[in-house]
């Protein structure tokens, strides 16, 4: 199935303010425009360093950039297309922020 991609401008316009982040994300959103997905465990074979998370949250992370970038997407399965949302992008070490902010509100809890 196609993908669409759901805030696309949300990558152009971290692009913009991450200009060397430009050709990662083009090549990244090449490869999403002629994907062809019919289940979650395709994005892997277009791209192989990505994590799909668990529990039923319908969430997956791409390491674009050679990992320099990561972005959370929410994707949901329909029944001609794949959407895609994106949920947050950031750099890796921005990233790592945001893993170690969550792993230390769950310990509170």
């Amino acid at each position: 199935m196609r993908v669409h991609l759901i805030r696309k401008e949300s990558v152009i316009e971290f692009c913009v303010n991450n200009a060397q982040s430009r050709a990662p994300f083009d090549s990244w959103l090449v490869k999403v425009k002629f994907a062809d997905w019919n289940l979650p465990a395709d994005m892997l074979q277009t791209f192989p360093g990505t994590d799909l998370l668990g529990n039923g949250s319908n969430r997956a992370v791409f390491d674009i950039g050679g990992n320099k970038y990561r972005m959370i997407v929410k994707y949901a399965f329909g029944n001609r297309q794949v959407h895609l949302f994106v949920c947050w992008i950031g750099t890796h070490s921005e990233y790592d922020k945001i893993c170690n902010l969550a792993l230390q509100y769950i310990v509170k809890i």
